[in-house]
């Protein structure tokens, strides 16, 4: 059975590239019929973040990459699900210390008592030299009496693996192709620091090992610690997973995606209200791509269409724009009660509504809902959208519009508005729809010179949503109001 993970760091925000790495484990194990299990790893206890696990499993939830086993959130508890546990590194010493004294017992690893003012000075040295920095060997051949003698002293240490000379260590990555790296040009890993936590390097081969995990999907970066990872499958006498190394996602510049150049957590996303469809959707087509030029995808599509062997090498811009264009497709069609529901919080946020006026408005809300479904990319983008609904001491300075109402017809139509919207009992949109054609009708007024100057009238704007659906939500009183405030401008 196929057995991948997902294995952060609880240190902060989610960023979108580790989303796009849970999203590809996670369709690949449900492609598989597998298992995708969320590990934590926590074993570099200085970057630990507060509340950065709840954010993590909220993250999962809300964007629907579920974990199967491993850390999972119900019920807002997190809790830990399987029989391969503990699924918290730091809750696993024991077992990264046995398998560091075999590697000691084997020859395969060793003590090394070199301070950290030490280690720098051999680095500077080496990069003044112009070599690639790495560590100098000084600890490798102790003598058990050396090593007893520093223990017995209380020096700290750590322990390193003893890699050979000019081995060549080989594997195959599913993206990459086979990769061969010379021992000769690899350091002598820590595999345990001085204060008893092991490294990454250490931890995750243990944990993937003891957890059966079958297929390493991670981020290209790990790609230069991959060869020692599979030395250390050799050493521990196991079979290393098949490994999958994910390209980059990139800023415009191409470089790697920062925070530099705007958001990059999952949060900063939904925040702005990205819909979490939308944004897996967007994801997944980083760094991956299907047999057919399809773009929109639910979730049971990408699991039926994912295949490893069409993730791309190259990185994969992180192109804005056609996110808010997915986004907007997902809003698009979006059933009307789930886009006033999305659209709620930001027009409360932004003083348009009251929290406690929502239950009694939803009609109210519906009709913005309406205006607001093609206009915006994102929901935070609804409280500036509905500014000339709601602004009503606008100023006419455009040359065109002004041109418009200056016509003889934009005068007989001022007065036509006027009389018919007075005489009527209740202006919906219906009623403001038909409004427009008796007039058409009546005054001979039609098209451009029809719509815009009583857009312009009501709006102040020559181009907008739907104008009945505006007449609707502004109500009589106000559309008046706003007809009668042009006149002077009209010099009528």
């Amino acid at each position: 059975m196929v057995r991948d993970r997902f294995a952060p760091s609880p240190t902060g925000n989610v960023h979108v590239g580790s989303l796009r790495t849970a999203l590809y484990n996670y369709l690949y194990a449900k492609k598989m019929d597998g298992k995708f299990l969320l590990r934590l790893e926590d074993t570099d206890q200085t970057r630990l973040e507060q509340g950065a696990v709840d954010n993590l499993l909220d993250a999962l939830n809300m964007t629907g990459v579920i974990p199967d086993e491993g850390l999972i959130k119900e019920n807002d508890r997190v809790i830990e699900k399987g029989q391969y546990g503990p699924y918290i590194q730091s809750q696993r010493l024991d077992i990264y210390k046995k398998y560091i004294e075999l590697l000691l017992n084997q020859g395969q690893a060793y003590y090394c008592f070199c301070t950290k003012e030490r280690l720098e000075a051999v680095r500077t040295s080496q990069k003044e030299k112009g070599e690639t920095p790495k560590y100098d060997g000084k600890c490798r051949e102790l003598s058990q009496a050396e090593i007893a003698a520093n223990l017995e002293a209380g020096l700290p240490y750590t322990i390193r693996l003893k890699l050979p000379e000019n081995h060549v260590i080989v594997f195959d990555d599913l993206v990459r192709g086979v990769i061969e790296m010379n021992t000769n040009d690899l350091d002598d890993q820590v595999l345990l620091k001085a204060d008893g936590f092991p490294t990454y390097h250490m931890a995750v081969v243990v944990d993937d090992h003891l957890m059966a995990i079958t297929h390493v999907i991670r981020g290209e970066e790990w790609l230069p610690s991959t060869p020692k990872h599979v030395y250390l499958y050799e050493c521990l006498g196991w079979e290393a997973p098949k490994f999958v190394h994910l390209p980059n996602i990139l800023n415009d510049d191409r470089k790697k995606l920062s925070k530099r150049q705007g958001d990059v957590s999952v949060g900063d996303f939904l925040a702005k209200g990205y819909l979490p469809q939308a944004l897996v959707n967007f994801l997944a087509l980083l760094g991956w791509s299907p047999e057919n030029e399809q773009e929109i995808f639910s979730m049971e599509e990408l699991i039926q269409a994912f295949d490893l062997s069409r993730i791309n090498k190259s990185g994969a811009v992180f192109d804005r724009a056609k996110l808010n264009w997915m986004n907007a497709h997902y809003i698009k069609e979006l059933p009307l009660d789930e886009l006033v529901s999305h659209l709620t919080p930001f027009l409360v946020a932004a003083g348009l509504i009251n929290q406690e006026d929502v239950p009694q408005k939803q009609d109210w809300l519906a009709k913005i809902a309406e205006i607001l479904r093609d206009r915006i990319e994102y929901f935070a983008q609804a409280p500036q959208e509905l500014e000339m609904l709601f602004k009503n001491d606008y100023v006419i300075e455009d040359e065109e519009a002004l041109t418009l109402l200056y016509e003889e017809s934009s005068k007989r139509l001022y007065e036509a508005l006027i009389k018919k919207i007075e005489t009527t009992d209740v202006l919906d949109a219906a009623r403001g729809k038909a409004i427009l054609k008796e007039i058409q009708k009546e005054e001979k007024i039609k098209g451009k010179m029809l719509f815009m100057p009583s857009r312009i009238m009501i709006t102040g704007e020559m181009h907008g949503p739907d104008l009945t659906l505006i007449m609707d939500v502004l109500g009589k009183d106000e559309v008046l109001n706003r007809i009668k405030s042009v006149a002077s401008i009209m010099q009528l």
